[in-house]
């Protein structure tokens, strides 16, 4: 991720706990992904475990520090979340006071089973990871993570092997690793041939469509799972979508709205696993969350929208 910013004004006009209780399928709805009642869901081609395909970010628009007010909005966002039935939370020791907002949210609802817990290590001293890793999930009130993540690469060598010996010994469920933005896509591709990893995150948008080429389809080879990051840009996407009517073709995949047509753009992909949206609003959380619902674009409707967007 980039160095953080402080937080935009407004979305610019849009984790020991058994295995058994992360039990996928939950929802009687999400055996059937693409009727118009249904959920979409992917599984972890690692474990076969199966999540919904929209879960939640909180690179800034959880760092609201001590705010009581701002804390206790973010935990209605994170209780429409769950009762919409998302299952995967995303965050990193970088996104400022994120994670004991997470924590907070997770301690108001009760910690919901549901919980799939996605966090990242991000030190370059090493010998600092362990006890970065304990800091983050003290913060969350989690037993143990579910997925533990290399934050855009830094010191991966090192970090990577011992990831994988605390999923060996059962402290993590899932190892990965992040990039955002597009940067050192041939360092991730040389990771993703040559390491045991179970999940990638990357950027992959309407506009930023440089995954496609090879990530995506060395992930359907290797069988790791893939996370979206970015997938409104930070907003901006939808900031120069908001200027422009819905096309015809929206109303044909059940969008009404421009957030809906960018996230279903990405999770439509038959390699991405689950996008990371962030926002703070409860309103904008089920509009993004109504994204895994109804028909999606097959491979020839994706090329429409993302030609027909750049054109915009």
């Amino acid at each position: 991720m980039p160095t953080p910013q402080p937080p935009r004004p407004n979305r610019r006009r849009w984790l020991a706990a058994a295995t058994a209780s992360l039990a996928p399928l939950a929802w009687p709805a999400l055996a059937q992904p693409n009727t118009a009642a249904s959920v979409l869901v992917r599984r972890i081609p690692s474990s076969g475990e199966a999540i919904p395909a929209v879960g939640l970010g909180t690179w800034i628009t959880f760092n609201v520090g001590n705010d009581p007010k701002a804390r206790d909005a973010c935990a209605e966002v994170v209780r429409a979340f769950f009762a919409a039935g998302g299952r995967l939370i995303d965050s990193s020791p970088m996104y400022g006071s994120s994670q004991p907002v997470i924590g907070h949210a997770l301690a108001k609802l009760g910690r919901p089973a549901a919980l799939l817990s996605a966090d990242k290590v991000w030190v370059g001293d090493v010998s600092r990871g362990i006890a970065q890793m304990e800091a983050s999930r003290a913060f969350w009130g989690v037993p143990r993570f579910d997925l533990m993540q290399v934050h855009n690469l830094l010191a991966w060598e090192e970090h990577l092997p011992r990831l994988l010996e605390m999923k060996a010994a059962g402290r993590l469920r899932y190892v990965g690793i992040s990039t955002s933005e597009g940067r050192r896509h041939a360092e991730l591709e040389r990771i993703m041939r040559t390491q045991k990893i179970d999940f990638v995150q990357l950027t992959h948008n309407l506009l930023d469509r440089e995954a496609e080429q090879r990530l995506l389809l060395l992930a359907q080879e290797r069988g790791i799972a893939v996370l979206v990051n970015r997938p409104f840009r930070q907003g901006a996407l939808l900031d120069q979508l908001a200027r422009h009517p819905l096309p015809g073709w929206a109303s044909e995949i059940g969008c009404d709205s421009w957030a809906q047509v960018a996230l279903k753009f990405v999770v439509s992909h038959p390699a991405v696993t689950c996008a990371i949206p962030a926002t703070s609003q409860v309103a904008h959380l089920r509009q993004n969350m109504g994204a895994a619902l109804g028909p999606m674009p097959d491979a020839a409707l994706r090329e429409r929208m993302a030609r027909d967007v750049a054109a915009l």
